[in-house]
C-alpha cells in the first residue's frame, strides 16, 4: 500500500517567528485532513529545534533539507544525521536539483546521503528529475534512469520516497502537465524494485492545480515550495480534493 506524503520544503525562509506565526495559521486547516495523509515540513535547520517542540503531539512531522554521510567530523556548514535525530526530524531531502545546480551535489554524494539517512532511521526524499534543455533533447526518462540507478546503490526502497522534479518546473510557475507528470512517475516506478515506494510530484504545485495531480493514479503526493510557506495555501493542497 502506497503512502500519500505532502511535503512542504522551505527552503531558505522563515525565521523561527514566522515559522511560529505559519503553525498558528496552518494547523486548524488539519482538522479536514484524512488521517491516511502525512503531513511533512521540510524546514531550515535554524527552525527545527523550535518546530520540533511546538509539533509534540501534532500530526505534522519534521524533514530536514539535507544530510551529510558522515555521523561527525569537519565538515563546515553540514549537518549531521544525529544531529537530526536529536530533534525529532524524520524526513531529509536529498539530491534536490538546487543542491546539484549551486553546491556540487553528484549522484555519488547522493547515494552517501541516502544511505546515511537510512542508517539514522530518517526516511530520506530523493529528488530527481530533468533540464528543460534535456527535456528538449528527448532525454527525461535516460537522464532518470541514469540517476536512478547511480543513487539508489544500497539503498534500502522499503524506506524511501522519491520526488519527480522536472527542474524546468521548479519555481518557474510552468507545471508539468499532470498526465506527463503521472507518465513519468509511472517509469519511475517500473524501474524500482520495489513497487509501493511512494512518488510525488514537484514543480510549481498550487493551490489550483492540486486535485488534478493527485487524481492521477501513480501520483502519490507532492514536495512543494513556494506554496507551502503560506498556512492557507499550504493548507489547501494538504486538504486537496481526491
Amino acid at each position: 500500500m502506497r503512502k500519500i506524503i505532502l511535503a512542504g520544503n522551505w527552503k531558505m525562509y522563515k525565521l523561527v517567528a514566522e515559522a511560529q506565526e505559519f503553525l498558528r495559521g496552518f494547523l486548524p486547516h488539519l482538522s479536514s485532513t484524512p488521517e491516511e495523509r502525512e503531513v511533512v515540513l521540510c524546514a531550515p535547520f535554524t527552525a527545527l529545534s523550535n518546530l520540533s517542540q511546538s509539533l509534540q503531539g501534532m500530526r505534522v512531522l519534521l524533514g530536514a533539507q539535507n544530510i551529510h554521510w558522515e555521523d561527525a567530523g569537519a565538515y563546515t556548514g553540514e549537518v549531521a544525521g544525529p544531529m537530526l535525530v536529536e530533534l525529532g526530524v524524520r524526513y531529509a531531502i536529498v539530491g534536490h536539483s538546487e543542491r546539484r545546480q549551486y553546491f556540487g551535489e553528484t549522484d555519488a554524494t547522493v547515494n552517501q546521503r541516502l544511505l546515511a539517512a537510512q542508517r539514522h532511521g530518517l526516511t530520506p526524499i530523493l529528488c530527481v528529475g530533468e533540464t528543460k534543455q534535456q527535456r528538449d533533447a528527448l532525454e527525461t526518462e535516460s537522464h532518470i534512469f541514469r540517476q536512478l540507478e547511480a543513487d539508489l546503490v544500497g539503498v534500502d526502497q522499503n524506506n524511501l520516497v522519491i520526488a519527480y522534479e522536472p527542474i524546468w518546473a521548479i519555481g518557474t510557475g510552468d507545471t508539468c502537465a499532470s498526465e506527463e507528470a503521472n507518465r513519468v512517475i509511472g517509469l519511475i516506478r517500473s524501474r524500482l524494485s520495489n513497487p509501493n515506494v511512494t512518488i510525488q510530484y514537484g514543480g510549481s504545485v498550487k493551490p489550483d492545480n492540486i486535485d488534478e495531480l493527485m487524481a492521477q493514479p501513480e501520483i502519490d503526493g507532492v514536495l512543494v515550495g513556494g506554496a507551502s510557506l503560506t498556512p492557507d495555501s499550504w493548507g489547501r493542497i494538504v486538504n486537496f480534493k481526491a
